[in-house]
């Protein structure tokens, strides 16, 4: 049964009840009950007025003690409720499910009695579910609850970048109500074309205050405006604004990193699709992940991503604060000012990242949400983040037991930039292994053979040749692309330097296979090596750590090593090297004998006047392996002194049966 309500023509005048301006909602009807407002009592709102009350809501541990006439009149849910009831008055109403809770059915029944609501961008979206929950329609009354809502939202909300924020975030305790509604939408879309914006025509000022939602007075003088007005002062021209200081590209970190995984997900998707440059959005996500996974980046890890888009930062390093909590709060004391990028010096207080997650009060299944959510995504172009923050996410992954797809493409992306890998970033416990090494050997062969499988589909691939190459290539010329040729070189080679510093570091552990090893020290091609030096500290270390390796395992683990390629530091150590067999040490000696009879021979030819006179000074040092044997350098005698002359007779009887061995 609908109800029918009296006209107050005390308000709103003739304008049907459709006045939002300002903030301030009201109704120009009272559904016959007037009162001066609602009263606070303990867990329970009374009106203020002399009619008895009948009807009483409870929603969670509040009551609400109202009349029916003034929501019947406006609410097509009340109306159903309340005329299927049969208690005796009052009747008593449970509406645990309502969207917003308490605090918006108050707006709601505030509006309902004609007592003017102050619409702020932190109660708009709960009044707005609200008012769809309770059927606050058009067809109950003009001006009604929905409309004013939802002419709030669209004209006032979603032109205010600082507004369209706070609203998203008001919207994570309103699923799925918000998602129903399009608020997530609409605001995710708002704060998309306003980060794509030339920020050119914003004036950046210092506040020195923490852009955070709880105190609305700091975050909105930290927070541009995006008023279109000629007079806005956060829109000065340059000639009427020499002296501000231009924003830079990444000025909307902070603020969208105040938000749940899945809206921050769909603000970057949204920001993806209007064309902004990956290498911001790589950015942005590694500056999220910074302050809601703090164990992942280290301080000052995003600094060089921002140095590479050239976002003027300087040599200040980006202070990533423990202190932060899911509600988007204070960045901490060590925050210095801004506009919304936190940039800072050394930091003091460090706390480690178990510490800092808890702070968050962050549980183990939302931090492998939202490491699932960042990778996926993660710009598909190369150098989109930096190879440090990908592998610290590939660590989290692991240990947080992501989803084994997501897992083999982010170890892809490590490939495409593995050359960039740091030591410190390899070493990642071997969480999955169940204890059988320190670190996860595995994990860095797979990623050596993407990289691998990376650098050969680079070298063959058209794109990456010059128009006048293709030319060539298609006219059946062949013409070599020597600079991508020398990049993927230099790529490879700095990636033997980085696994010859991981194997140094990994054989130190007991429980690493020999296989293992040879495996890993084997994967790359031989040219990636010029110099063999950090292969044998590798296996020098190896040796040490395992001692009890027979002969053969011994010769097995050298086998990976080019003696040739050893430096003349490397072959004095390795001659006296009581942990090498004996017939790597023949072969160092043969090295190194062949090196300086080269050496002294190229300088012989130097100071040679013709070329006649060189070919005849140049008599090589050591003509054959016999006279190697016979002219041991000093290093190697030291071994006969050591062993006596019964062990020395030995050692050169396994010498000379091993000759046919040594290169």
């Amino acid at each position: 049964m609908m109800w029918e309500s009296e006209s107050d023509s005390g308000v709103g005048g003739g304008g049907g009840g459709r006045e939002y301006g300002n903030g301030v909602l009201s109704s120009n009807k009272h559904g016959g009950v007037k009162t001066d407002g609602f009263e606070l009592r303990g867990q329970s709102w009374f009106v203020a007025t002399d009619i008895p009350s009948d009807l009483l809501v409870k929603i969670g541990d509040m009551n609400f003690h109202l009349h029916k006439y003034p929501l019947l009149s406006r609410s097509g849910k009340m109306n159903r409720l309340i005329y299927e009831s049969r208690e005796p008055e009052p009747t008593i109403l449970i509406l645990d499910d309502l969207p917003g809770g308490p605090e918006a059915f108050e707006l709601a029944s505030k509006f309902c009695y004609g007592v003017p609501v102050d619409l702020t961008a932190t109660n708009i979206s709960g009044l707005r579910c609200a008012a769809e929950y309770l059927e606050m329609t058009e067809d109950l009354e003009e001006g009604n609850l929905i409309f004013k809502t939802e002419a709030f939202l669209s004209y006032v909300v979603l032109s205010s970048w600082r507004d369209s924020i706070l609203v998203l975030k008001s919207c994570e305790k309103l699923s799925p109500w918000a998602e129903n509604l399009q608020i997530v939408r609409r605001c995710s879309e708002s704060i998309a074309w306003k980060a794509c914006s030339n920020p050119k025509g914003i004036r950046w000022a210092y506040t020195g205050k923490s852009p955070s939602p709880s105190t609305n007075n700091n975050f909105a003088s930290s927070s541009p405006k995006w008023n279109e007005s000629k007079d806005s002062s956060f829109y000065c021209s340059p000639s009427r604004n020499n002296n501000s200081q231009p924003v830079p590209p990444d000025w909307w970190f902070e603020d969208v990193s105040i938000l749940r995984i899945d809206h921050f997900v769909r603000v970057i998707t949204a920001i993806k699709v209007k064309g902004m440059r990956f290498e911001l959005l790589g950015a942005a996500i590694m500056h999220y992940a910074g302050k809601w996974l703090p164990g992942l980046i280290k301080e000052g890890g995003v600094a060089p991503a921002m140095s590479s888009i050239g976002l003027g930062l300087g040599g200040d390093e980006m202070s990533v604060s423990c202190g932060s909590n899911s509600s988007g709060g204070s960045s901490g004391p060590d925050w210095k000012g801004g506009l919304h990028m936190v940039i800072s010096g050394k930091t003091n207080g460090h706390q480690d990242s178990a510490a800092c997650i808890a702070g968050l009060g962050i549980s183990p299944k939302d931090q492998r949400m939202i490491v699932e959510s960042l990778i996926s995504i993660i710009p598909p172009q190369k150098d989109s983040v930096s190879c440090s923050f990908l592998l610290r996410l590939l660590r989290a992954a692991s240990m947080l037991k992501v989803a084994p797809a997501l897992i083999t493409e982010l170890e892809k992306r490590v490939g495409m930039q593995f050359e960039q890998a740091t030591l410190q970033d390899l070493l990642i416990p071997g969480y999955n292994n169940k204890g059988e090494t320190m670190y996860d050997v595995d994990l860095v062969q797979r990623l050596l053979e993407h990289f691998l499988v990376q650098e050969q589909t680079e070298g063959s691939s058209p794109s990456r040749m010059s128009p006048s190459q293709s030319m060539y290539t298609d006219a059946g010329i062949p013409r070599a692309n020597s600079n991508n040729g020398n990049s993927n070189q230099n790529a490879k080679m700095r990636v033997a330097r980085l696994v010859d510093s991981y194997l140094t570091e990994v054989a130190r552990d007991r429980n690493l296979p020999l296989t293992k090893f040879q495996v890993l020290a084997e994967a790359l091609p031989e040219s990636a090596r010029t110099c063999d030096d950090g292969l044998y500290r590798a296996i020098d270390s190896y040796l040490k750590a395992h001692p009890t390796l027979s002969e053969h395992e011994r010769k097995r683990l050298c086998r990976v090593m080019d003696c040739q390629k050893l430096s003349m530091d490397a072959c004095m150590h390795a001659a006296q090297n009581e942990r090498l067999p004996l017939r790597v040490v023949v072969q160092v000696l043969f090295s190194e004998q062949v090196k300086i009879s080269n050496a002294l021979a190229n300088t012989s030819l130097k100071e040679s006047t013709t070329l006649g006179e060189a070919m005849g000074a140049y008599q090589p040092m050591i003509p054959n392996r016999k006279t190697l044997i016979e002219a041991t350098p000093q290093s190697f005698q030291a071994r006969r002194v050591g062993c006596g002359e019964e062990g020395y007779k030995h050692v050169e009887i396994r010498v000379r049966d091993g000759e046919n061995e040594v290169c």
